[in-house]
């Protein structure tokens, strides 16, 4: 008997023993090959000695210090290498304690913003749908995936939901990925002018679609197109990165890569990499000087925000990244980790798509590869994936609901930045046959 009150509440886990490297072992000594990070959360894997001594240090020195009576050397520190990392003009950084509470900071800090400029009008976000962006109640209503809303949908604020950029499911037989992309994104126009383009605040993507999508990405085009778009009636361009970012796509934030800065951006699991929880909202001059030189205060805050200890965590987090070189790791082994998915499980018949950015990959399961018709959800079969792989030592991210929160499957990889050759054969391997088992149930 437990008391506690787990996540699930049928059926036992194994009991967590110890981490080494990317591999994970319980209390009966069975080894786990961590081939999802837990949730794309642990990029340095789970024994990093500079990662463990920064935060041992640190508590030598203060564990909390609360932010209302002062700074923190830490604090300062991790400010100024993700401003001096991030591009264009995110220059001030908000920290808080994780994905959801960025999340909510961004979407308070989107409605200050117009407050103090005198657009009190504006009080609508747009979002996209299958989109996730947390499981507090402002995180919730601006993600999109029906299943995770469903039950709480009376307690959600309203937003308004356009199409996502999802070319393995959207894209006409006549169009280019580019000219599907550009028809998406103009959605967001529609959608601004329908609403009225005073009364719109934000509109809020993950540049990488994560969990309820499965690791999909933007086809060329799509973002720079919707960055024009909010510029154009004046709204802001809210990226979430709580997934992708933090080097996790083989670049330190994922948006530089499709050649467009946001007005706020989030970020939070592989900025501690499970050593710490820490989060942050990276915030462009321009919405920084409207607060700063209006009101001059920011009406919202959390106990732990800009925490010493996790601080010195993200610090040693961003200094282990640069020091090894594990950008150029995560461009390298996630691009032999989709070659080999390929070979293996490319023409699988219940794999209809491989696809994502760096070590952030998708494997989309369907019934039927030339209709792309999903299994039944009844099957239940991202759980027999996911107990299928834990008895082949690997842990794997599968989800339900792929398509639109009900139906259809992916699982998704985000194994740690530190994995080399022998791990990528590994993964494919052990998922190739837990994919099989899983099927064949």
């Amino acid at each position: 008997m437990t008391h506690v009150f787990h996540r699930s509440l049928s059926g036992t886990m194994p009991t967590v023993s110890h981490g080494e490297g990317v591999y994970i072992y319980d209390t009966d000594g069975r080894e786990y090959l961590d081939g999802c990070g837990g949730a794309a959360v642990s990029c340095l894997g789970h024994s990093d000695g500079r990662v463990k001594r920064a935060i041992t240090e640190q508590l030598e020195k203060i564990p909390f210090a609360h932010t209302g009576y002062f700074t923190n050397c830490p604090v300062e520190r991790l400010a100024e290498k993700l401003a001096d990392r991030a591009p264009g003009d995110l220059d001030k950084v908000f920290f808080v304690s994780g994905g959801s509470e960025a999340i909510e900071t961004a979407l308070k800090m989107a409605r200050q913003y117009y407050v103090e400029r005198g657009e009190t009008g504006r009080t609508k976000f747009i979002t996209r749908r299958q989109s996730f962006h947390g499981n507090t109640l402002g995180a919730l209503a601006a993600g999109g995936n029906r299943w995770r809303r469903a039950q709480f949908e009376p307690l959600l604020i309203e937003t308004h939901r356009i199409e996502p950029c999802y070319e393995y499911r959207g894209r006409r037989l006549e169009e280019t990925p580019e000219l599907y992309g550009l028809r998406v994104a103009d959605e967001l126009e529609n959608k601004i002018l329908e609403l009225g383009p005073e009364t719109v605040a934000a509109f809020i993507a993950e540049t990488v679609m994560g969990a309820t999508a499965g690791a999909v990405p933007p086809t060329p085009g799509y973002f720079e197109r919707i960055r024009e778009i909010c510029d154009r009636y004046g709204i802001l361009l809210i990226l979430d990165e709580v997934m992708c970012g933090m080097g996790r796509t083989g670049t330190m934030f994922s948006c530089e890569q499709d050649g467009v800065v946001p007005d706020l951006l989030t970020l939070a699991k592989g900025l501690g990499a499970g050593y710490q929880p820490i989060g942050a909202v990276m915030v462009a001059d321009h919405v920084f000087r409207a607060i700063a030189d209006g009101s001059g205060f920011f009406q919202h805050s959390h106990t732990y925000m800009g925490h010493p200890v996790a601080c010195a965590a993200g610090n040693a987090v961003i200094d282990a990244i640069e020091e090894d070189g594990l950008l150029a790791n995560v461009c390298e082994r996630g691009a032999e980790l989709q070659r080999c998915l390929g070979l293996k499980l490319g023409q699988h018949p219940h794999v209809g798509d491989i696809r994502g950015r760096g070590l952030l990959i998708g494997i989309e399961i369907v019934r039927d590869r030339g209709t792309k018709e999903p299994f039944e959800p009844e099957r239940k079969l991202p759980a027999r994936i996911k107990a299928a792989a834990l008895a082949e030592g690997l842990m794997v991210y599968p989800m339900g609901g792929t398509i639109d929160g009900l139906s259809g499957a992916h699982v998704l990889l985000a194994p740690p930045y530190t994995i080399d050759a022998g791990h990528v054969e590994v993964i494919v391997d052990r998922l190739s046959a837990a994919l099989d088992t899983a099927l064949a149930a």
